[in-house]
């Protein structure tokens, strides 16, 4: 017999609202759980108090829904025992057709997660006559194995965009084009290791997929606390193992702070007195809103800080186009790694990207977009304003996401209420470095991720499992 309701609420998905509606949604859910044996005989139920705080619903809508399953035969209650799936043959195989509408149906409705740009608004047709002319243009070597770095029209196309709108230090011989962020760590992972670092502090809030790539170089990644003013860069001078650190200083993620303009200095001076290096991911750093663009911290000393940049957010992660400014004593030991021949990026896709640039197309998308964003934030805000008063928002001066400040313990319950809600989104313990502190509960919403058509619904369906009370 089955005592456990862990894993059930991500398996069920409501989509009518209203009450007669969630009454009826919620007993359809519960009897193709326990046709499909996701539900099996005996396991216990939550009470109706318990499920309906977890769903943000009146508890009376659960009860009755129980009791109705109970008076069909799908459940049991008894005093003492609480509610339970009835004991029933065996479920039958669901047939392929089920399958894949049960699949459908478990698909979020609607996609609040990070990390994204709109999909919907990348530039096609700009895009296409950038391809066109690329192609035209290429020279006949565009078509061989090619330089490791990455061509040449690339790179100084993007040595004069950042020196621009990054106040990066870029001459085009020390840039290496790479298939996105995830593919510079992995290639700055055994650079740092032949270098003899054997430590990489990282902040206590970042995505492990990004730690892990590190890990698996073999370094070891102690943990470098944030609070409201960035990553603590003064306690770098006590770590004393680390030669290396990763930060986001334009706008931390996923806590949203830019890094104190002290903080940034004394990440510099660090680097410089120990010889270390730092790791600087421009995250969001096109997306400004309420602030003056915050340079990249490379331009303080181009030789200590390692630029990564990519198109994922102002174009789209697809594209897998990235690239490294790197210190001139790097650059020779990142080509051995990547090797002889550059395998990673289509030289198509550089030179398209490289046209793209230089025709301007990119700025005038950049900035057709941060408005679309800045829109998207200020209606964000202004929703939460009004139907949910007692939840703060942070981190919205730039970037494409936010931090929704809960009540303290409540984070669990509320990403519970959105999967039943159809709403994927992330709470910002998913973020925390394995060694940091316990925080604050808070959700990461990614308001630039979905379409204008979708954005409305999730904007509501958001609101809909949010307290209203204040996070304190």
């Amino acid at each position: 017999m089955t005592d456990s309701w862990a894993t059930f609420g991500a398996d069920l998905h409501l989509e009518t609202t209203g009450a007669a509606g969630l009454r009826a949604g919620l007993m359809d859910a519960l009897r193709e759980a326990v046709r499909t044996g996701r539900l099996t005989p005996g396991t216990r139920l939550p009470s109706s108090r318990s499920l309906a705080a977890d769903l943000g619903i009146a508890r009376n809508t659960v009860a009755d829904a129980y009791a109705e399953l109970v008076a069909e035969g799908w459940l049991t209650a008894r005093q003492g025992s609480g509610t339970r799936v009835a004991q029933r043959a065996e479920p039958r195989r669901p047939s392929t057709r089920a399958v894949r509408a049960r699949a459908a149906r478990s698909r979020p409705v609607h996609n609040l997660l990070g990390g994204s740009p709109d999909l919907s608004t990348f530039p096609r047709a700009d895009w296409l006559k950038a391809s066109r002319r690329a192609l035209t243009a290429a020279p006949n070597d565009a078509f061989g194995y090619g330089d490791p770095r990455g061509r040449i029209e690339l790179r100084t196309v993007l040595a004069g965009y950042l020196a621009r709108a990054r106040g990066v230090y870029a001459d085009p011989e020390r840039i290496m084009i790479c298939a996105g962020f995830a593919h510079a760590l992995k290639l700055m992972g055994p650079v740092l290791r032949k270098r003899r670092v054997r430590e990489a502090a990282v902040e206590s809030y970042g995505l492990d997929i990004h730690r892990n790539l590190l890990a698996d170089a073999g370094l070891r990644l102690p943990c470098l606390p944030v609070d409201p003013l960035g990553a603590r860069t003064g306690e770098l001078a006590g770590m004393r193992g680390v030669g290396a650190v990763l930060m986001t200083p334009a706008h931390q993620f996923p806590t949203g702070v830019p890094l104190h303009p002290d903080r940034r200095a004394a990440a510099v001076d660090w680097a410089r007195g120990t010889g270390g290096l730092i790791l600087e991911d421009d995250y969001d750093g096109e997306f400004r809103y309420d602030r003056q663009p915050v340079g990249a911290l490379q331009g303080l000393d181009p030789e200590r800080v390692v630029h990564l940049g990519t198109t994922s957010k102002s174009l789209a992660p697809g594209l897998r186009l990235g690239w490294m400014v790197l210190p001139e004593a790097l650059v020779g030991e990142v080509c051995e790694v990547k090797g002889a021949s550059d395998w990673s990026s289509s030289a198509l896709d550089q030179l398209t990207l490289a046209e793209f640039i230089g025709s301007g197309a990119y700025d005038r998308h950049v900035r057709s977009m941060r408005l679309r964003y800045r829109h998207r934030r200020d209606q964000l805000v202004a929703a939460l304003a009004e139907r949910a008063p007692g939840v703060r928002v942070s981190g919205i001066a730039a970037g494409l996401h936010a931090v929704l400040e809960l009540p303290e313990g409540t984070e669990p319950s509320v990403l519970r209420a959105a999967a039943w809600q159809g709403l994927a989104l992330e709470g910002i313990s998913r973020f925390r470095h394995p060694d940091a502190a316990p925080g604050r509960d808070a959700l990461v919403i990614g308001y630039g991720t979905p379409t204008d058509s979708a954005w409305s619904g999730a904007l509501d369906a958001l609101c809909r499992v949010l307290p209203r009370e204040s996070a304190g």
